[in-house]
């Protein structure tokens, strides 16, 4: 059996099933792992939630960005809908609730201790450890899977607080969760996360360094895979995998083999783009 991790889909159905067919993926044998944003901005976000869910158990995909604004959308709150999203025909859809349902059970964190690695969306905060962001993201996976889910996608978005502390609690600690590991990019060295800095090494302002590299990060023995960041693109520092490589924009659309003994190597394919590339998505 292999384990393919892949980067953002986005809603880039073809491009996604054409990856498939390059790494040789076969459902009865193989497994997927996704690294989040499976919709939106791309055109055929309905087929790629629905060709995922299908999957089963052959693929696990954690939750990104764009995967709880659609679950928020869906739920009522369309304060932060925006011009580009690419969400209606999954909100028109007949199997809507049913694929709702499904996305809304996904977790926001993955550990695999078999194969060694974690896959997020976004970031960890210097102060997380792996067993710490597991026991973390299952606080916030319990409520997207009870009856109270839509009182905490009313409320998820914002910047604050924009550093961790144990003594954060109700919807102030939820949301630095979902922040930091569906929107993280950049923070400081004491992990004051630094939302509004989008663009490529460089471009953000002092004294904010990619969350990845900040010296004594707790998780940094340990192997990370994670998205989100179109403009850093396929990326292996600090024993972090970034596989976001900018499909969407005209990019890649990238994909590595998990083996525990053997350092993963990028598998590729170009991808025509559906919108103007830009700084981050």
């Amino acid at each position: 059996m292999a384990v393919y991790a892949i980067g953002d889909i986005q809603g880039c159905y073809d491009d996604f099933r054409r990856l498939l067919d390059k790494i040789g993926f076969t459902p009865e044998k193989d497994k997927i792992w996704i690294a989040g944003d499976l919709v939106n901005r791309g055109p055929r976000s309905l087929e790629v939630l629905r060709y995922v869910k299908s999957l089963g158990e052959r693929a696990i995909s954690v939750l990104g960005n764009h995967d709880l604004h659609l679950l928020a959308v869906a739920a009522g709150n369309n304060r932060h809908m925006g011009k580009d999203h690419t969400l209606d025909a999954i909100l028109a859809a007949p199997d809507r609730d049913e694929l709702i349902e499904w996305l809304r059970h996904r977790p926001l964190l993955y550990h695999s201790k078999k194969r060694g690695y974690t896959l997020i969306h976004a970031g960890l905060p210097p102060q997380w450890d792996i067993p710490q962001a597991c026991k973390l993201a299952k606080e916030v996976e319990g409520v997207l899977r009870s009856s109270e889910y839509t009182e905490l996608l009313h409320n998820m978005y914002g910047n604050q607080p924009s550093c961790w502390s144990e003594s954060l609690t109700g919807i102030d600690r939820l949301r630095f969760i979902i922040n930091a590991l569906t929107r993280l990019r950049y923070c400081d060295t004491d992990g004051n996360m630094a939302l509004r800095e989008k663009g490529p090494i460089g471009s953000q302002a002092a004294p904010f360094i990619p969350w990845y590299s900040v010296p004594g990060r707790r998780s940094q023995t340990d192997r990370v895979i994670f998205g989100h960041w179109s403009t850093l693109g396929y990326q292996v520092s600090h024993n972090t995998w970034s596989l976001d490589s900018g499909c969407l924009w005209g990019g890649q659309l990238t994909a590595i083999k998990v083996r525990k003994r053997k350092t993963p190597k990028p598998i590729q394919i170009d991808c025509p783009g559906v919108r103007k590339p830009r700084l981050t998505k």
